[in-house]
């Protein structure tokens, strides 16, 4: 049985838009958007620097 909620994260080459669509095509309606920082390591040992915003939509089965 599929789950009733998924979450879908849009990717680094895609829109919004697309990821919308994405959902749709699987028979989702988003009800959630949550934006996350994404860091990255640059040296060992380093402070990790802002690298983008991570955008993930919580999706139910229409």
């Amino acid at each position: 049985m599929a789950s009733k909620r998924k979450q879908f994260e849009v990717k680094e080459n895609e829109t919004i838009e697309q990821c919308l669509k994405r959902m749709d095509d699987e028979g989702y309606r988003p009800v959630k958007r949550t934006e996350k920082p994404v860091f990255k390591e640059t040296k060992k040992g380093a402070n990790p620097e802002y690298y983008r915003q991570a955008i993930i939509f919580e999706g139910v089965l229409k």
